[in-house]
């Protein structure tokens, strides 16, 4: 399962959404063409791209903290809340994510889960200081205790930095990390989901592109994650495993609003049984049944 923040089909727009204006050859080259609100449902060779409700019968926009629990917890977070939340979980779902996690359903079944990500020192640090504003999918592994990744097992190529290919980590946190290209990252990633039952990776940059934040970096990004998907697509044993691709809500697919959108968000699936778990979803809250169901 690969999750991708605030990614929603958008408008066939060139000039704000990033889809069209840079191209995106996961999409062109798989599905000859890109997915719009007006062409949202694509399709080829055991691969299904199809728009996901992010709305969930609730007004406003959609927000990170509700919707990542909807998907891994596969209950509607908004409506217990009483509106869309984020960027966190709300403290009304922690029993929920607690209980429900999609890790634990599987670790229920005796079954072996991975959390690819790797996470720096300065995150160890912050949550020695006591502090609990962690994401989603952060707070299902504490909840669970499933294990978070150090530096250590990135040099080990056992994990995989949230932003792929190491380089920002080296810029911004002052690590020497050897920089892997977006494929080997994709071929690293299937590697490692071939000794799980459920391996999770997390990719969050795209949200906060949506947002107006490191515009500067917005075409590199865009292409490592095109080149990164676009690998995992094409060399996933489509026979032995099969491959979610989800998002929480639209953002990045319109960069004329710093805001979340109410468009659809993005879903693609892959490999074994991928047309069944793509015809079982509709909204948010069928992401993770659709996976116990046909992936277990």
């Amino acid at each position: 399962m690969i999750f991708i923040d605030g990614v929603g089909i958008g408008k066939a727009d060139s000039e704000y959404n990033p889809f069209f204006k840079y191209g995106f050859k996961t999409f062109s080259k798989i599905f000859d063409q890109i997915p719009q609100l007006e062409n949202p449902y694509l399709n080829s060779d055991s691969i299904y791209l199809k728009p996901v409700d992010a709305n969930l019968g609730v007004d406003g926009l959609p927000q990170s903290g509700t919707g990542q629990v909807s998907i891994f917890c596969g209950v509607n977070a908004a409506k217990i809340v009483g509106n869309h939340f984020g960027p966190f979980p709300h403290s009304k779902t922690i029993d929920v994510l607690r209980d429900k996690n999609i890790f634990r359903e599987f670790l229920n079944r005796n079954k072996k889960v991975f959390f690819a990500n790797a996470y720096p020192k300065i995150f160890f640090d912050y949550l020695k200081s006591g502090k609990t504003r962690l994401s989603a999918t952060t707070l299902s592994c504490k909840l669970t205790n499933i294990k978070l990744n150090t530096v250590t097992d990135l040099r080990k190529a056992k994990a995989l930095t949230a932003e792929i290919t190491n380089e920002r980590w080296n810029k911004k946190l002052n690590y020497n990390i050897p920089v892997i290209s977006a494929k080997a990252a994709a071929r690293r990633l299937l590697r490692i989901a071939s000794n799980y039952n459920f391996t999770l990776y997390e990719f969050f940059l795209t949200d906060h592109l949506g947002h107006g934040r490191i515009k500067d970096e917005l075409e590199k990004i865009h292409h490592n994650l095109d080149d990164f998907l676009n690998e995992i697509l094409n060399k996933v044993d489509k026979k032995k495993m099969s491959i979610v691709i989800c998002s929480d809500h639209g953002n990045y697919e319109d960069l004329s609003v710093k805001g979340h959108t109410r468009n659809p968000a993005l879903f693609i699936s892959a490999g074994k049984n991928a047309k069944q778990i793509a015809e079982s979803i509709n909204d948010l809250t069928h992401i993770k049944s659709a996976i116990i169901n046909y992936c277990m």
